[in-house]
């Protein structure tokens, strides 16, 4: 699992090479280091302090309360003494004697099944979690501050707004099961707004699309983590709401790429779009790119919601990331087929660790 994580950073540190390199001897601040990006954060820079900053390591705080990210990941080293990771509620203000340089406030629930289930624990973490890092940052004064948002704030778009891009207002609702996650996320990007122009705060806005990879638990409960974990079950891929809601999906390094371009790059007070506009697919054909990857056959069958899922997900989501192109240089490379095989490897790791170990 080492080297298949390991070829992952070297691939995205590549990438970032042109841009990261004032990041050495800084100190950065991530908020939900446990979950599945932060993972990909904070192995991100450990890599670097291996490979690049040898004589002057990047500091990294990472804070997680642990609801639905963990302490333990392949994809970091606990022990390594550059790391600082603390078991922290982001609803409640951080205090550190540290100098912070750059703020990447991630700290959230993303599957629209766990925030089903926590509803109020989603409001809390994106809004009271965004304010007392914003105001964590009035002191510290940092170079950069990035805001993860969500493409769930263009909720459904008229079709005259696909690809959708930044300036599109949205049309969604405030009062669905989905509510809690869409319209936190929007509240938050005007609050850091706000605090931008109040301030003079750094903070740009991330609004990232159907972000997948390697390190998303099995559990998950979104799109491709359940049609893999089916496959490799010999389960039939269940299939909902008729399969005719389309998306694209963004391979995580690509993903991890744009969101670092943001944080140095983009412009404080301005929202970047960071996801693929390579294919807007079908999850039919997401299926059946899935038994592709597989090299097997698979049963795929239409079925009703699991109990708890929040409905009324919308029907199309496609990214227009000129703006990112242009301003960032931004270019996601990684092919949907190419991802797919890529994370099948990873469960397929994961799994064989996980019966050594056991």
């Amino acid at each position: 699992m080492r080297t298949f994580i390991e070829q992952e950073l070297s691939a995205l540190a590549r990438e970032l090479e042109p841009v990261v390199n004032h990041l050495e001897g800084k100190t950065v601040l991530i908020n939900g280091a446990g979950g599945f990006l932060g993972g990909y954060f904070v192995g991100l820079l450990q890599f670097l302090n291996r490979t690049a900053f040898t004589k002057n390591p990047v500091h990294i705080i990472g804070l997680d309360n642990l609801i639905t990210g963990a302490k333990e990941s392949h994809f970091f080293d606990l022990e390594d003494p550059n790391l600082e990771f603390v078991v922290h509620d982001v609803r409640v203000p951080y205090e550190t004697q540290k100098n912070i340089d750059y703020m990447m406030h991630a700290a959230g629930i993303a599957s629209p099944f766990y925030y089903a289930k926590y509803p109020l624990d989603t409001i809390a973490a994106t809004i009271d979690g965004l304010k007392n890092t914003l105001e964590l940052a009035r002191i510290k004064n940092p170079k950069g501050i990035l805001y993860f948002s969500s493409s769930e704030i263009y909720g459904d778009p008229h079709p005259e707004f696909i690809p959708t891009p930044e300036h599109y207002r949205g049309n969604v609702s405030s009062t669905g099961l989905r509510a809690c996650y869409d319209e936190a996320k929007r509240l938050g990007e005007t609050i850091a707004t706000v605090y931008n122009r109040l301030y003079d705060l750094p903070v740009t806005i991330v609004r990232p699309f159907n972000v997948y990879g390697p390190g998303m638990k099995e559990n998950d409960q979104r799109v491709v983590p359940n049609f893999l974990n089916a496959a490799l079950d010999g389960r039939a891929i269940e299939i909902h709401n008729r399969g005719e809601q389309t998306r694209t999906f963004s391979y995580v390094t690509d993903a991890v790429n744009g969101f670092f371009r943001v944080l140095f790059l983009g412009t404080p007070g301005e929202a970047y779009n960071i996801g693929s506009d390579h294919e807007e697919i079908s999850m039919v054909e997401l299926a059946k790119r899935v038994e592709k990857a597989h090299g097997q056959p698979l049963t795929i069958k239409l079925a009703e919601y699991p109990e708890g899922y929040p409905v009324g997900d919308p029907n199309r989501r496609n990214p227009d990331i000129s703006k990112a192109r242009r301003e960032l240089h931004y270019d996601p490379k990684v092919t949907l087929d190419d991802g797919l095989k890529r994370v099948l490897e990873w469960y397929r790791l994961a799994r064989a660790h996980t019966k050594i170990v056991h």
